[in-house]
């Protein structure tokens, strides 16, 4: 048995080194967040026992904003009376790499591949729903008045902890650099502008048991215990690591850790980041994408994106 990120199982899959989850494959769908299972199958085929997920998430300085935001309006409405750009207080920052920035394509409709991101035959990031979420985020710029360079993780990391920058989306791995200097709250990110979800991309890491083990059923038995509800629970209490499991992320323990909670609900409003090789051509294209409609809010949209879609195609077709 061994454990991987949900981004190298395309690659095990090929080399066939990985055995289906099949003997437990409807108790692991049933018990699972479906976002887990989603990123440990391969080709319409379950591999993974779903041990734990990650995702990124709204950090807020409950000093400064009492009450958590539910929406982007919230947010603007907020900034309005909190920015102050020469003392550098600003309401809201996130980095502007695919990453981060993915709510603003998956909430609108728009995705980087087609079929679950897993076609890049079919690239999505000058249909409509980008093009409008697009448009959104650019609408953002009068509340965070800075160029996308100047918005780096260390620059919003020190301003959220030094209490100037109220509210930071950013993932788990960052809440042990503010337990001691912020008193703060996590939440599942604000709703856009029409109340719909906003989207994430989060990764997921299951146990796969190895094609040539020499005990398979055995293998199979030990990966399913290992992912049970108890020992994802015995994880989250010893590293921190967020379950995958449904009753878990619904049990006391986890109810009773509002930032791991936080998470958690996030996650299920999340998409795995895609698996696929043909992912690496998008990213250097997209971040320059975002960066050139961020810094020129009266870009085109629709000219920019559909010049990202054909760089993305003509690297593809040169691979």
């Amino acid at each position: 048995m061994l454990t991987l990120p949900h981004d190298q199982i395309s690659q095990a899959v090929k080399a066939g080194l990985l055995l289906p989850n099949d003997v437990f494959e409807e108790e692991t769908k049933a018990s699972m967040v479906e976002t887990a299972v989603q990123a440990s199958s391969y080709d319409g085929v379950l591999y993974g026992y779903p041990k734990s997920v990650e995702t990124y998430a709204l950090f807020y300085n409950k000093d400064l904003v009492p009450e958590a935001p539910k929406t982007w309006d919230d947010i603007i409405a907020f900034a309005n009376t909190y920015n102050k750009p020469k003392e550098n207080k600003f309401a809201v920052m996130w980095e502007f790499v695919g990453y981060y920035t993915y709510p603003f394509i998956g909430s609108f409709g728009g995705y980087i591949f087609g079929d679950g991101n897993s076609n890049p035959q079919d690239i999505g990031l000058n249909n409509e729903g980008t093009i409008k979420g697009f448009t959104f985020l650019q609408s953002l710029k009068k509340i965070l008045p800075l160029n996308a360079g100047d918005i780096t993780f260390d620059v919003k990391t020190q301003l959220f902890q030094e209490g100037k920058l109220a509210m930071n989306i950013d993932g788990p791995w960052s809440t042990g650099s503010f337990k001691d200097h912020v008193n703060f709250g996590v939440v599942p990110l604000p709703k856009g502008p029409d109340g719909e979800e906003m989207i994430s991309f989060s990764g997921v890491k299951s146990y796969y048991v190895n094609s040539y083990t020499a005990y398979p059923v055995a293998a199979r038995l030990f990966a399913h215990f290992a992912s049970s509800k108890d020992n994802q629970l015995k994880n989250y209490k010893m590293t921190g690591a967020i379950p995958a499991s449904i009753e878990a992320g619904e049990s006391q323990e986890i109810k009773n850790d509002p930032i791991t909670l936080g998470f958690f609900e996030q996650f299920q409003h999340s998409v795995p980041m895609p698996a696929i090789s043909e992912i690496n051509a998008v990213w250097e294209p997209l971040k320059a994408a975002f960066v050139s409609l961020w810094n020129d809010p009266g870009l085109d949209v629709k000219q920019t994106m559909d010049q990202t879609v054909k760089t993305i195609q003509s690297d593809l077709e040169s691979k």
